[in-house]
């Protein structure tokens, strides 16, 4: 347990940030590079494309189907788990060989998608947009186990921090960055130049050493029979999770709710901030750029705390300011257009949630076996995206019924359960 003379100990707090310089962590960060590439290019790119091509809105809308491999990732998760690529994960390991096998792949259909025409034959972009997204929710699976099984529970909280940090600057890189390469050099090119881009996530993953632990796994051989392999890769990650987490279920209830009032009031930022009389300007500089800015500097804060606090008591300080960072909006609405206080609102909103994100991450990687990581993490940010997704989507109707005001206070009152989950978690792992 860290004492409060401890907390404040500068070599303590020196020792934490120290961690960010570990060669694997500056791994992960380009390894979340990768992974946050191709988002944008089968979705928020591929769209700016679409539209100049004159497509229907319509149709630019039912493209959004296409991200759907990102929701069903835990479908094919059991086969990256335990499955072998002939004579590649041999040579590389188990992670390694799936890492680089779905860059590879993901490379080629951002080349093909780059090389497709939106105008003239829709059904092909489609397919290709498809391909895209499901070898970088292939990429995810893969990469967000190697994350696990490369580093100690202690080290989980600036891994995640670092796998985000990457993350974002990947989409950053296939926004921006896309939109720029498209406008000098036509979109062939900009698509060429994103899968180019992923070489950088490739040269991380063959500079990092499998995890020794997948090493001895794969020296062991292969189950031979149909029902051994089905057992494995199916049947023995969710039987091993239920085995070593008794309160299973609580968990996963959990999982659901801890940041379910943050994605409450998340859902209906834009709108809010246009029926406070905002510019698209004023969103874009405030929102956009500095917010995302101020979210890297919570998630850097958050990854630190899960060194220094552990992973409980991070989550449950994380928890608490998100929750009170929605009291903000609700100030907000009753002071209405000013630009200063928007920076300050949507400062405190990504800071605590970049901190309560790092935190969560970090959790959820804690909670996975080495032995069937890759699965059991698809399983468990399947059902994170469960919260931020359904159940968040009623978020507009009660804006309506309620205003603005009590909606953020209600938003506030929504993070008090997966709070209380939380606490009687706490208080299984450390008794007493």
């Amino acid at each position: 347990m860290v004492g409060f003379k401890n907390f404040l100990d500068a070599r303590g707090w020196e020792q934490a940030f120290a961690v960010y310089g570990d060669r694997r962590i500056v791994a992960i960060f380009f390894m979340g590079f990768s992974s946050g590439l191709p988002l944008a290019l089968s979705g928020a790119t591929l769209a700016v494309w679409m539209a100049e091509s004159k497509v229907s809105l319509t149709t630019i809308g039912i493209f959004a189907l296409v991200g759907i491999a990102y929701n069903l990732k835990f479908l094919w998760s059991p086969l990256m788990d335990r499955g072998r690529i002939p004579w590649l994960t041999r040579r590389l390991g188990r992670r390694r060989s799936w890492a680089l096998a779905t860059q590879v792949a993901l490379m080629a259909a951002l080349v093909g998608l780059g090389h497709s025409d939106p105008a003239t034959n829709l059904e092909k972009t489609a397919l290709l947009a498809v391909l895209v997204a499901f070898f970088s929710a292939s990429q995810d699976i893969v990469i967000d186990a190697f994350r696990i099984d490369l580093l100690a529970e202690h080290e989980q909280g600036a891994g995640a921090a670092s796998t985000q940090l990457g993350y974002r600057g990947g989409m950053l890189a296939s926004g921006a960055g896309a939109l720029y390469a498209a406008t000098y050099g036509g979109w062939p090119f900009a698509y060429m130049v994103m899968a180019g881009c992923v070489c950088v996530g490739m040269a991380a993953v063959l500079l990092t050493r499998e995890p020794e632990d997948n090493e001895r796994d794969d020296d062991k051989g292969a189950v031979t029979s149909f029902a051994g392999q089905l057992h494995e890769a199916v049947v023995a990650p969710f039987t091993d999770f239920m085995r070593r987490h008794g309160e299973w279920m609580v968990i996963l209830v959990f999982i659901l709710f801890y940041k379910f009032g943050d994605a409450l009031a998340g859902v209906m930022a834009s709108p809010f901030y246009v029926d406070m009389g905002f510019t698209k300007i004023e969103i874009a500089n405030v929102s956009k750029i500095f917010g995302v800015a101020a979210t890297v500097v919570g998630i850097v804060v958050g990854g630190v705390l899960v060194y220094r606090l552990g992973i409980f008591r991070t989550l449950l300080l994380c928890g608490i300011l998100q929750a009170l960072s929605n009291l903000m909006f609700a100030y907000q609405a009753t002071v209405g257009h000013d630009v200063g206080l928007l920076a300050a609102t949507i400062g405190i909103e990504n800071v605590t949630g970049g901190m309560g994100s790092a935190a969560f991450v970090a959790y959820l990687s804690s909670l996975c076996s080495h032995a069937f990581s890759a699965t059991q993490y698809a399983l468990l940010s399947s059902v994170m995206a469960l919260g931020r997704t359904v159940l968040a989507s009623g978020g507009g109707w009660a804006a309506q019924e309620l205003g603005w005001v009590p909606f953020f206070i209600a938003s506030t009152g929504a993070a008090v359960p997966g709070l209380v989950l939380l606490l009687w978690l706490m208080r299984r792992a450390r008794p007493g």
